[in-house]
């Protein structure tokens, strides 16, 4: 099943989940810590109480991230202003289509970053992330391959176990963040 399919299909936690990891595994982008989003996390793991803390705990991490200018102080990187595109867009309620349409876009995000993050990822022409969501995924480069395969696999975890598919969807974000966190350390250092 693709990806577009999966978010299809997904209800509002899977939807939340998707959307919530995405942004994760980009905060190092942002210049935010590993544990910034755990509010929102623990959220997706209440009952019906968390829908009701979504916007309260959702404005503290906003509140807690670097702004713009503090977080690039150019302004111009793409893979930063993409990340905090998903952050902004981030829903205040819990309205099933807001959702919908957030991991929608938090989907193409963080594969538009880390194929601009990907020095073997293929410049200029159409671009191909809207084909990699559909399932064509040939000539994807590595970390866009990786994070397709992350995305897909929250996704399919909320789908098939509720709420307790959160943790290993968690976990999956952890390793995603990691590697991104790698990926702009060593940028960094080469723009030196």
């Amino acid at each position: 099943m693709s990806l577009v399919d999966l978010i299809g299909e997904a209800e509002a936690r899977g939807l939340a989940a998707s959307g919530l990891a995405c942004l994760d595994r980009c905060v190092p982008l942002l210049g935010g810590g590993d544990e910034v989003l755990r509010p929102l996390w623990a959220c997706l793991a209440e009952d019906e109480g968390g829908a009701e803390e979504w916007a309260v705990r959702m404005a503290k991490v906003r509140g807690e991230l670097p702004g713009e200018d503090e977080a690039s102080p150019s302004g111009a990187d793409p893979a930063a202003a993409a990340a905090r595109g998903m952050l902004e867009g981030m829903p205040e309620t819990w309205d099933e289509q807001a959702l919908r349409a957030w991991a929608e876009a938090c989907s193409l995000a963080a594969l538009r970053v880390h194929a601009l993050l990907d020095p073997s990822a293929p410049g200029g022409g159409p671009d191909p992330v809207p084909g990699y969501r559909e399932g064509r995924t040939e000539g994807a480069a590595p970390l866009v391959a990786a994070e397709l395969r992350r995305q897909t696999a929250v996704l399919e975890l909320l789908a098939d176990h509720g709420p307790a598919g959160l943790r290993p969807a968690l976990e999956i974000c952890t390793e995603g963040r990691r590697v991104l966190r790698a990926v702009v350390s060593r940028r960094a250092r080469g723009r030196r």
